[in-house]
């Protein structure tokens, strides 16, 4: 007779996995942004999980079950939604406009149920104290508010000044784990011998760097 306590001890390392394996086969929209459809599904697939690894009189395939119907779900109606924009808008939901040329939309505010205090609060999360300076503000489906401040009040670009300004290449790690990677080198245009060459060079409180950017 196995033991209560080894019984939901296998039981949880076991949910643990199937939620991971499940959550990564959803995607990293499943713990970023989530819809409607991705929000009830991670609450029920957690509580599933919980109930079936402390329950031990359930049936532990029962459980399984249940999180990959609830996991399907979004899965499919993601699918849906990529092939018709109306279901998605339905699923997903749509922008609100909050602030527009510089006014506030009392009645999308009221809609989405929001005061002009927590308007003025989202706003000054992005570093806005002041309604008049801002063009067009939106509440976004997964409740973020974008922000298009009037052309006066953005800042200053090189575009602006009509500055030319060179690329920015991406860094790369030349060497990971004490192990020479190729195929960074090659993106950078270099080999293995100016690797070597600059290791030679490069010390830092005595000690040779091993990583570079270009």
């Amino acid at each position: 007779m196995v033991p209560e306590w080894l019984d939901i001890a296998v039981r949880s390392i076991f949910f643990v996995v199937v939620l991971f394996f499940i959550t990564k086969w959803l995607g990293k929209k499943q713990i970023s942004e989530l819809s409607f459809f991705e929000y009830v599904t991670g609450i029920s697939i957690g509580s599933i999980g919980a109930e079936v690894a402390m329950g031990l009189e359930r049936n532990i395939f029962h459980g399984i079950i249940g999180i990959v119907i609830f996991a399907a779900i979004p899965f499919l109606s993601g699918l849906l939604s990529l092939k018709s924009k109306k279901f998605r808008d339905f699923v997903e939901g749509t922008g609100t406009v909050f602030i527009k040329d510089g006014k506030i939309m009392e009645d999308n505010l009221k809609k989405e149920r929001y005061t002009t205090d927590e308007l003025l609060e989202l706003l000054r999360k992005k570093d806005v104290y002041q309604v008049s300076d801002v063009e067009f503000a939106v509440l976004e489906a997964t409740g973020d508010l974008s922000v298009m401040l009037k052309k006066e009040n953005q800042p200053l670009t090189a575009k602006d000044l009509n500055l030319t300004v060179a690329s920015i290449k991406e860094p790369q790690t030349v060497i990971m784990d004490g192990v020479i990677m190729d195929e960074p080198l090659a993106t950078i245009g270099r080999s293995r011998a100016w690797l070597h060459t600059e290791l030679e060079k490069t010390w830092c409180n005595g000690r040779k760097c091993f990583s570079w950017t270009s």
